[in-house]
């Protein structure tokens, strides 16, 4: 082999092995640990809710675009962690209420319904006038630390454990943590309770102290890589507009989105990101990502076309009941008997009204890995 031969070749290996080493990049990360409601829910709810009130997630059409059949997701199909945990090389990661016998890459913790502040304050303060499943972030957070955490740390405690990833002292640095999404439901007690827009204002710096104070929580436990979502525009989901629905046309923006539900909604990100700036500062050795449930969200509303999803129906729900313009109906669930799904999820950003179809979840979760979405992205955040 000539001189100029063997240079080219070994040029071309040596790109080779330069874009398998990028692409792997993110490969120190062994594990996934999330903590928040349905929009990250992989069964939990179901487990917990289904022997005392009635659920319908776990019925079909959920589930059936990706696993064809309901998976305890509130989606036709994956939700973002799942493309996370894709895009890392993780497995999808179990409910953490199912008992699984392996932990070593990761559990979920997030539940759906579950609220930042813990349930206790909302029936004390009147704020709801039915019992409450106990599946707060404090709760959530318990279950980690003192349930999962020295299962993990011990690196016995797990079928396939690599004790060589997790010793005492650095046990949870290869871990990708989420805090949230959380505070939506928190704020939709409070709405659902009669309060106005300023009334609601009022309770978002303690649901924001309380995610903050999970994170720090959490860094002190060890945690080194941890994602904190923000509130995605509550005001243009199908549930609440057909819940909130107004004579007044100006109680809506130029999406047909409603104004004061989502003025919360980025109240709650604006303080949210001012709050992981500071834990930033407290704890400069973490690598803290604020993602943006928000934007890409409202990208979609705007611009539906351009992105793959249908013009017409940008804010009705694919799986649901009643047609009109939001295609919800708070008496015929998604799951229920006689309630259809669309024809085809993929061009719809929402699933059943409440919740997003797996096609909104991508792309979200490329935005947050990736960007522009997140802050910074979680693949660069990473790197580090």
């Amino acid at each position: 082999m000539d001189l100029t031969l063997l240079f080219l070749v070994f040029f071309i290996l040596s790109c080779l092995t330069c874009g398998v080493m990028s692409s792997g990049s993110s490969s120190n990360i062994t594990s996934m640990f999330t903590l928040g409601d349905s929009h990250i829910d992989t069964g939990n709810a179901v487990i917990m809710a289904a022997p005392v009130i009635p659920v319908w997630i776990d019925k079909p059409p959920y589930g059936e675009t990706f696993f064809g059949h309901p998976s305890g997701r509130f989606s036709d199909g994956r939700v973002i962690i799942d493309f996370i945990a894709e895009e890392l090389g993780l497995p999808f990661l179990p409910a953490f209420l199912a008992n699984s016998t392996n932990v070593s890459h990761g559990v979920n913790f997030a539940v759906g319904g579950a609220t930042a502040i813990e349930v206790a304050f909302f029936e004390t303060n009147g704020l709801v006038s039915f019992k409450l499943l106990n599946n707060s972030l404090d709760v959530q957070l318990g279950w980690f630390v003192e349930q999962t955490k020295p299962s993990v740390c011990s690196g016995s405690g797990s079928e396939g454990q690599d004790e060589g990833l997790y010793n005492k002292q650095d046990c949870l640095g290869k871990a990708l943590f989420f805090v949230g999404e959380l505070g939506v439901n928190d704020y939709n007690f409070i709405w659902m309770a009669g309060k106005t827009e300023d009334e609601v204002r009022t309770y978002v710096p303690k649901v924001v102290d309380t995610i903050s104070m999970a994170v720090e929580r959490l860094i002190k436990e060890g945690a080194v890589y941890i994602v904190v979502p923000g509130n995605p525009p509550t005001g243009c989901s199908p549930a609440v507009l057909t819940n909130r629905l107004s004579p007044n046309k100006t109680d809506y923006d130029h999406i047909g989105c409603l104004r004061d539900v989502n003025a919360v909604a980025r109240y709650h990100n604006l303080l949210l990101r001012a709050a992981v700036g500071g834990l930033r500062g407290r704890y400069p050795h973490a690598r803290i990502i604020f993602a943006d449930f928000y934007d890409p969200i409202v990208r979609i509303l705007e611009n539906p076309g351009h992105l793959g999803f249908s013009d017409d129906d940008v804010l009705k729900a694919c799986c649901g009941a009643g047609g009109g313009a939001y295609n919800w109906n708070g008496s015929a669930f998604c799951g229920m008997p006689g309630v259809a799904a669309c024809g085809d999820p993929a061009a719809y950003v929402s699933w059943d009204g409440v919740h997003y179809t797996e096609a909104t979840n991508r792309y979200v979760a490329e935005g947050w890995l990736h960007g522009p979405y997140a802050y910074p992205p979680i693949l660069n955040a990473l790197q580090h």
